[in-house]
């Protein structure tokens, strides 16, 4: 059971994270780290107490003590990392340092209190030194199995089914039963508190700085929030740090970038896009404005996390018609195997504080171009710290290893769209198209001209073997913290 509680509780310290810090490489490094240090000095630890304390009790007290210590993880954890955010916030680290230190504070004693188990059991079952390595053997086997059973479990079943916080409080209620059978009647008490702790509702995971949580989900993929504030709706997803749709009463306009998806397509051709693809789906904004504005429009939705389309649905105002198609793929798998042209490919997945890297290479763009119908184009959000373009740069000079053409619309000061295709793109041809437009477009495509211009030059091409978009954000971020935020 041992084996188990120390897998399962790594995959839901990862899965705790995500809401705060996201779920990036970076963040699982951290977290996979953390857990193997503590698992070596748990061996250390557990060999030298074998030796002085070769007894079940002392054994099974050590089981207990970690038990308590994985379930107070989800009741320290929302003050604790919502502090970590505040931090992530005000000094701008990064994401990698905060889940660093999250993961260190949180989880790095109880694991390392369940590696000290190995050693110690293995003194305890020694009987004879002729038969040691068997019994070694034995034992490592078992905790190797019991691994296994942990992360799926975690993973599998009890992640989905009870959530991440009592995954942590159901591994410590195994071991604290484990540990009381060793330790006699009168040591009851300490898994019946735990099971205690299972009884008690979970509550926000996140609380909301501004408005009212109205909806939260631990979804297969990452935790989503829907907070309202004075009839504004936005969706929170992971970290927090951005919102990925919104949702306005009596309107489908945003005064946001998800306007400016609407009308930079006709800086490349001059009539209505008969087909598109959004990639990064959220909660539909942009395919809501479409069904106001183009209607004939065919619009496939692409959306990793498929509970995030019922959000849409319920939350966001979005309509069940023929002309939307939902699928819950990734991204790149879906242009891969699809069969469809389309004259626009919207891509709004790079979202603070880290991206898809797969999604932002040479490759990519490469597929995406072989994708677009003739006259076609790509359209990508791309989302930095205020004033810092690298991560603009690089995607700049990525696109235009595909594309002959790229330009950029800086449509606000924390998020610029960015155009690759094989036509021209035309600041005149967006003015001429703005006549054709409907009324409430107009004004949005002459200012999207007026700020029309040429990518920026001298960023790095990102290939799918080398694409280090983490370290570039993290190096933006700091950036930004070090010049005083601006």
């Amino acid at each position: 059971m041992v084996g188990s509680a120390t897998l399962g509780a790594e995959i839901a310290a990862a899965r705790l994270m995500a809401p705060f810090f996201g779920a990036s490489t970076i963040v699982w490094a951290n977290t996979i780290a953390v857990v193997l240090v503590a698992l070596s000095v748990g061996y250390w630890f557990g060999g030298r107490m074998a030796d002085r304390r070769p007894e079940l009790r002392s054994l099974c007290m050590l089981v207990l003590v970690a038990a308590l210590g994985l379930a107070l993880v989800p009741i320290v954890a929302q003050p604790f990392l919502t502090l970590g955010v505040k931090a992530f916030d005000d000094v701008s680290l990064g994401a990698g340092f905060g889940s660093l230190l999250g993961v260190l504070v949180l989880v790095a004693l109880p694991v390392l209190m369940l590696g000290a188990v190995s050693p110690w059991a293995i003194r305890l079952k020694l009987e004879r030194i002729e038969a040691s390595g068997e019994t070694a053997g034995r034992m490592y086997a078992i905790s190797t199995v019991g691994s296994l059973v942990g992360t799926f479990a975690s993973a599998l079943l009890l992640i989905p089914l009870v959530g991440t916080q009592r995954t942590f409080l159901t591994f410590a209620l195994v071991l604290a039963v484990v540990a009381a059978l060793g330790l006699g009647r009168r040591w009851a008490l300490a898994p019946l508190g735990v099971a205690a702790l299972l009884a008690l509702p979970i509550g926000t995971v996140k609380a909301a700085e501004e408005g009212r949580v109205i909806h939260e989900t631990d979804t297969e993929y990452q935790y989503a929030r829907v907070i309202e504030r004075d009839g504004e709706r936005t969706l929170e997803l992971n970290e927090g740090q951005a919102v990925h749709s919104l949702y306005h009463r009596g309107t489908v306009l945003t005064g946001g970038y998800w306007d400016g998806f609407l009308v930079a397509p006709f800086a490349v051709r001059a009539d209505a896009p008969r087909r598109v693809a959004i990639l990064g789906f959220a909660g539909g904004t942009t395919a809501r404005a479409y069904e106001r504005y183009f209607p004939r429009t065919l619009i496939d939705g692409v959306e990793i996390d498929g509970e995030l389309f019922d959000i849409g649905h319920r939350y966001f105002g979005l309509s069940r018609r023929p002309q939307l198609r939902e699928h819950a793929q990734d991204a790149r798998p879906f242009l891969r195997a699809t069969d469809g042209r389309y004259d626009v490919i919207y891509l709004d997945t790079y979202r603070q504080p880290y991206i898809p890297f797969y999604l932002a290479t040479r490759e990519f763009f490469e597929l995406a171009r072989d994708r677009l119908a003739p006259g076609g184009s790509i359209v990508i959000n791309v989302g930095h710290p205020e004033g810092n373009d690298d991560l603009e740069r690089v995607l700049s000079a990525t696109m235009g290893a595909a594309f002959r053409h790229v330009a950029r619309d800086p449509i606000e000061p924390t998020n610029t769209l960015l155009i690759g295709a094989q036509a021209p793109i035309a600041r005149a041809g967006l003015q001429r198209a703005a006549a054709g437009l409907p009324a409430a477009l107009r004004p949005l495509a002459l200012a999207s001209a007026a700020r029309l211009a040429r990518g920026l030059r001298g960023g790095s091409v990102y290939t799918d073997d080398r694409a280090p978009v983490e370290w570039l954000v993290d190096k933006s971020i700091v950036e930004y913290a070090a010049n005083g935020g601006g």
